[in-house]
């Protein structure tokens, strides 16, 4: 299997020992989860609707940087600190699917990293 690390300065910088994403076998491109981090590192969390679109964004400049689209995403999953915050996430990244959104999860966690809300990964096939 042929798998290469994805980094560019368009996204956060990974904040672990891990890396923005992958590309395995030329074509499968997986996100690691993103967090409302600006790629100059500035936390977004005025709300939940900023701190999503933050999220996405990054995902999709992770995404561009192998040339590859929002549409070409095939599954999602979200993390959320609260249910609660469930439609109003969902109105949001609906916005980035406006045909054909990929299969998605999402689920409630005790926390997530620095504290914030939502956290996205996203899986793309080139």
């Amino acid at each position: 299997m042929t798998r290469q690390p994805i980094f560019t300065e368009k996204a956060p910088a990974a904040i672990g020992p891990y890396s923005q994403a992958v590309v395995a076998e030329g074509r499968f491109v997986f996100c690691s989860g993103q967090i409302p981090l600006t790629p100059a590192g500035e936390l977004k969390m005025a709300s939940i609707e900023e701190q999503t679109t933050q999220c996405m964004e990054n995902i999709k400049a992770l995404l561009r940087s192998q040339g590859v689209a929002l549409g070409q995403i095939v599954k999602t999953t979200i993390y959320l600190s609260s249910m609660d915050h469930f439609a109003t996430v969902n109105e949001v990244y609906g916005k980035y699917f406006q045909t054909g959104a990929p299969a998605r999860s999402t689920v409630a966690v005790a926390g997530l990293p620095k504290g914030v809300d939502v956290e996205i990964e996203a899986i793309a096939v080139a």
